[in-house]
């Protein structure tokens, strides 16, 4: 009786130590997490706007991000 009482524990302390063992085991300590994606500053209006979504121009080998056409537009006419 006593081995299925000292059994059944360790299947219920398992149990709920199993998602904590799990997510420690997906990355390392201490590891940086990458974002999937970043934040980027309008050159023209000081917005800032997801990469992804940015209009980029590569200009003087330098890629700029604008939040809007119209941005993109202002700063080919400076």
């Amino acid at each position: 009786m006593r081995v299925v009482l000292i059994l059944f524990s360790l299947a219920v302390a398992l149990a709920l130590l199993a998602p904590l063992l799990r997510r420690l085991s997906q990355r390392p300590f201490g590891a940086r997490v990458e974002l999937p994606d970043e934040l980027v500053k309008c050159l023209v209006c000081n917005t800032y706007v997801v990469k992804t979504r940015a209009l980029s121009r590569l200009e003087d080998g330098e890629v700029r991000h604008f939040c809007s056409a119209e941005c993109a537009r202002r700063a080919a006419n400076r």
